[in-house]
């Protein structure tokens, strides 16, 4: 069973419950409940296990502790949210070390600082399998402000607020001991300390022009299948479209790989994925002139199903690819 078919047979088992406070429940990137009249609260949880989400032998704890308040953040603001609290559940070795885990303890209080958020609670329990996070973050925005995966049009224009494929080049470098922590840095901080797009984001929600939208966690394939789905709609991509990166290339060329596929399912980017009318590009641009932001027009949504990739070579015989669901999943078998 895959780690997507998991989620829907236990969704299926529990949405006969109807709450009339509950707006979204799973199956997006946050959970949305009414708060009040006019808002509402998101709410998101994540879990990095060692050995599948990071490696201690080369993760920093401060920067680990960052990056686990950040992914979760990350969630918030997919939604277009403002993060406010956070739980924190920490499993440990009975052997742990005790330096290792106040430093993570450090990067956990600076994420919530830069994010402006706040540690209330959580649990502290004893791992026989490495370190182990899990983190609740609770959120709130305006009701008609809210963004979800399943707003998409046919004929908008998808857009993505950043480069893709860093954090698995960055991953890739490090699991190799490539060295070039100067040369590489922008890749190995994708990696190791990635941050999340609230302002941004808050924006976007904010302008009413955006569709769709969640953030990039498992690599724009999976992800914009995710989008697909709930919109009852697919997409077109193009991969002359994709940010230019010449340090993905160099990373590409040094560890003899090719960048398409970090690019479009290497995971881990915390990019912004959304959708807007094509008629709404001047207003898009105007909103993110005074700012400095880079948003990446990438694709089409179409009235078909699935996710293709349009290759950029017009002499392949194969041009145009299926590559929805590319991206990691827990229980794959290979």
């Amino acid at each position: 069973m895959k780690e997507r078919d998991l989620i829907a047979a236990i969704q299926a088992r529990v949405s006969a419950a109807a709450n009339p406070s509950l707006l979204c429940g799973i199956g997006d990137d946050c959970a949305v409940t009414r708060k009040n009249d006019t808002d509402v609260l998101l709410y998101s949880i994540d879990t990095l296990v060692e050995s599948v989400h990071f490696d201690p032998h080369f993760h920093p704890p401060e920067l680990l502790g960052k990056k686990a308040v950040s992914v979760n953040i990350s969630d918030i603001a997919a939604m277009g949210g403002e993060p406010r609290f956070l739980l924190f559940s920490l499993g440990l070795p009975i052997d742990f070390d005790e330096q290792w885990v106040l430093k993570l303890s450090d990067g956990v209080a600076e994420a919530c600082n830069h994010y402006g958020c706040t540690l209330i609670g959580g649990d502290t329990v004893a791992s026989p399998g490495g370190v182990t996070m899990s983190l609740c973050v609770i959120g709130e925005m305006a009701t008609e402000q809210v963004l979800y995966r399943h707003g998409a049009r046919a004929g908008d224009s998808i857009y993505v607020s950043g480069p893709l494929g860093r954090a698995a080049a960055g991953l890739e470098l490090l699991k190799h001991d490539m060295g070039g922590r100067d040369r590489f840095a922008d890749l190995y901080q994708a990696h190791l300390d990635p941050r999340a797009r609230v302002g941004l984001a808050k924006r976007l929600a904010a302008s009413g022009i955006v569709h769709a939208m969640m953030d990039l966690s498992d690599g724009l394939a999976t992800d914009l299948a995710h989008l697909c789905n709930k919109s009852a709609l697919g997409a077109v991509v193009y991969q002359d479209k994709l940010p230019d990166d010449p340090l993905l290339e160099q990373a590409a060329e040094l560890l003899g790989r090719e960048s398409l596929p970090w690019k479009i399912s290497g995971g881990e980017d915390y990019e912004l994925l959304f959708t807007v009318s094509p008629h709404a590009t001047k207003k898009l641009q105007e909103l993110v002139a005074k700012t400095g932001d880079l948003l990446y027009p990438v694709g089409t949504m179409t009235t078909g199903k699935g996710v293709t990739l349009i290759r950029d070579d017009p002499s392949l015989q194969q041009r145009e690819i299926p590559v929805a669901f590319l991206g990691f999943d827990h229980f794959s078998k290979g």
